[in-house]
């Protein structure tokens, strides 16, 4: 239809990913008299036009074919794209010079690592998709994308060659895992780095903090990645914050955050000074702020005030942070961040009536931290970590917050073996259960 006009690249993550793509290509595009060359990956068709087979696996990847006229962009699995940056730059190069509609055609699964800002960005406005999205750009023009949801029930030509397919599929992983490949699920989170998070239990409606209650800070910096910063309160003894809700003491709270970003994992490029400046402007009505804790990386100097510096003069000299325990992974029998973070939503037992509570909690109001803390995956290189690649800026923000205030699970009490009955005396079980004397 539109000869050497049509001008496309189909893209994976790494070239041998798409050998059964270029195998299928080969079944329809040689009937109409396509040539195909191997060591380039391209198809020549007959009117002209072109199809190229190519990796994307960074923003790099796709800044190589800027100045040329492609049509057309497909880019499989996106959901192996923890961040979108490197899609979302194929839109400088769509671009015709002949007419030609221009369009990007992505596909995926959820349950990646890119299954966040895939969902945010096309699931939920319309979750039951075929709905054409609008979205207005700074310039008021309009993008229109889609979401086109496929299920297994709708691919008729495997159902009918492969029948055992669906039997096969619940043994790939997690009921989560299955879940979302099945239904098409973009709720389910399979290989959660924080399997315990519970938005029943962890997220609590908004309520007035109490004055006398202990607060503090806890901030990540970014500025081409976004900052995370959010405002904590510590529950002083049990309190019940909406009917049937008691918070134990000790507990976290997190009543506030400010999340700078301007789309999934891009930060605002805000300076320090405004940073400082819009800190102090939210908790102007709160009571005095003392401790805070701030990613140790924002205390480099280099020739000049450090980032911490600036922000504390861009408040007017009110918002103060120090260096937060970076800690990551617990070493030689230390705790690290994320085992602290960990016990603390997993809480503890207290026992009838409260039974088991979580030691953090945070508003519903905090949005972002709702959205990419329970997607938040495993590092395939180190499994103890989490991926750093994915949007982690508020985790990291909350395991500063934890190795602020240590905590630590009350250890079960040891029992003494006891003999077995029929050969025991009452000394026999008065000795094995006799309290040991305790050195002062």
């Amino acid at each position: 239809m539109y000869g050497a006009g049509f001008n496309a690249l189909f893209f994976r993550k790494e070239l041998p990913m798409l050998d059964d793509a270029i195998q299928r290509s080969a079944e329809i595009y040689t009937k109409i008299g396509a040539r195909w060359n191997d060591q380039k990956k391209t198809w020549r068709f007959p009117g002209g036009g072109r199809l190229r087979f190519r990796p994307l696996e960074r923003t790099l990847d796709a800044e190589k074919y800027q100045g040329q006229n492609i049509s057309d962009c497909c880019v499989e699995e996106v959901g192996n794209y923890p961040d979108p940056a490197p899609i979302d730059r194929l839109h400088g190069i769509l671009r015709s010079a002949t007419g030609v509609p221009t369009q990007l055609i992505m596909t995926g699964n959820p349950g990646g690592p890119g299954q966040s800002w895939i969902k945010e960005r096309f699931v939920d406005p319309d979750p039951r998709g075929m709905k054409v999205i609008d979205t207005v750009l700074p310039n008021k023009a309009v993008h229109k994308s889609v979401f086109i949801p496929s299920k297994l029930q709708n691919n008729l030509i495997l159902m009918k060659n492969d029948p055992e397919y669906v039997n096969r599929l619940y043994l790939v992983g997690s009921p989560e895992l299955v879940r979302a490949w099945l239904e098409g699920d973009w709720s389910a989170i399979e290989g959660a780095y924080f399997d315990n998070w519970s938005t029943e239990k962890h997220v609590i409606k908004p309520f007035g903090i109490p004055k006398d209650w202990p607060r503090f800070r806890s901030g990540d910096w970014g500025s081409a990645k976004p900052f995370s910063i959010g405002w904590w309160a510590i529950v002083p003894d049990w309190f019940e914050a909406q009917e049937g809700k008691w918070l134990p003491r000790g507990a976290m709270v997190r009543y506030r955050e400010w999340y700078g970003s301007k789309g999934p994992n891009k930060g605002q490029k805000r300076t320090a000074e405004s940073l400082g400046q819009g800190i102090a402007e939210r908790e102007r009505e709160d009571p005095v702020i003392k401790n805070s804790v701030l990613d140790p990386a924002a205390f480099a100097e280099d020739g000049g005030p450090s980032l911490a510096e600036r922000i504390y003069l861009g408040s007017g000299k009110t918002v103060q942070f120090r260096r937060a325990d970076n800690k990551r992974v617990g070493k030689d029998g230390a705790m690290g961040g994320w085992d602290m973070m960990r016990q603390r939503l997993d809480g503890e037992d207290f026992g009838y009536p409260y039974g088991n509570r979580p030691m953090i909690y945070c508003f519903s109001t905090c949005a972002d931290s709702i959205r990419t803390i329970p997607m938040m995956q495993h590092d395939i290189n180190n499994p103890e970590d989490l991926d750093t690649k994915a949007e982690d800026h508020a985790a990291d923000e909350w395991r500063y917050a934890c190795m602020s205030r240590p905590y630590q699970r009350p250890l079960p009490e040891k029992v003494k073996p006891i003999p077995l009955i029929q050969k025991a005396t009452l000394n026999d079980l008065w000795a094995a259960n006799k309290p040991e004397k305790k050195r002062i």
